[in-house]
């Protein structure tokens, strides 16, 4: 088996792990910040195994400012998950390249090019289509928390362009940290979660973060940039189709109507920049 063909397996194995946070997280009987933070210490202490002990934390400002923007994004990604539908927290998710589009020009002086500007506005259009469905006041709260995980994700994507030589396992090593940090008083003021609550947050922590990043930063490497933009949106696909089958839980037609046009726009968009010089 060559190198690619090896990679693009590696990559649609990540993004199949990724998908299953969805169900994963709503099958664990604790609160949001408790979930979160114990799944981000598992996976940091994966990810210092892994890497021996020696994570390449060098603390610069862009290091430290992707960590924060990751742990953002980990913690808003959990709430969201458990307020509105798993489809809702992980598509509004993927409004993240609209905030790069809008930022990259001030902060990384990378010019928006004309032609990006319809993307961005698919983006917002899809966006908007998932507020039109009937939601409970939690379900509004959730899909508000989602689009937060969008712009924490596009801030963690505009700090790693910002040191472009930076160590991604790094940075989210750090950024695991903090979250287990922040949701250390939820996790003292929880009871000991059941046998099933527990091995949903183990292997949250150990393999659909920690074993799944290494994967990732593995094959990322070793793929073409055009390959991984279309596999990894294998996650946004999977996610809600493992709560459909495993909870019966289905989005709104507004809602489905609205994935559909930001997951189009986020491929079209990845196909067109594999064309560019």
């Amino acid at each position: 088996m060559n190198r690619d063909r090896t990679a693009l397996l590696a990559l649609a194995l990540t993004a199949l792990v990724w998908s299953s946070g969805g169900l994963a997280i709503k099958l664990v009987d604790a609160p949001a910040m408790s979930v979160a933070g114990a799944r981000s210490a598992l996976a940091a202490l994966t990810l210092l195994v892994l890497a021996r002990g020696r994570p390449g934390l060098t603390f610069s400002r862009a290091q430290v400012l992707g960590a924060a923007a990751y742990a953002c994004m980990l913690v808003t990604n959990v709430a969201a998950t458990r307020l509105t539908t798993a489809a809702n927290a992980i598509l509004l998710a993927y409004s993240a390249p609209l905030w790069v589009a809008l930022a990259a020009p001030r902060l990384l002086k990378e010019p928006t090019r004309p032609g990006d500007w319809g993307f961005v506005a698919a983006v917002c259009g899809g966006m908007a289509l998932f507020f039109l469905d009937r939601l409970s006041p939690g379900g509004l709260w959730g899909n508000v928390l989602a689009c937060g995980t969008g712009l924490a994700y596009a801030g963690f994507t505009l700090a790693m362009r910002a040191e472009k030589d930076a160590s991604p396992l790094a940075t989210a090593f750090l950024g695991h940290a903090l979250t287990a940090l922040c949701g250390l008083p939820w996790i003292a003021a929880a009871p000991l979660p059941g046998p099933g609550s527990l091995l949903g947050l183990l292997y949250l922590g150990v393999v659909q973060q920690g074993l799944s990043l290494a994967l990732y930063a593995w094959a990322i490497r070793r793929a073409r940039a055009l390959t991984a933009i279309l596999v990894m949106t294998l996650e946004p696909i999977l996610n809600p189709l493992w709560v459909a089958l495993g909870l019966g839980e289905i989005p709104g037609p507004w809602a489905l109507a609205g994935g559909a046009a930001v997951l189009a726009a986020v491929t079209l968009r990845g196909l067109r920049a594999g064309r560019e010089p």
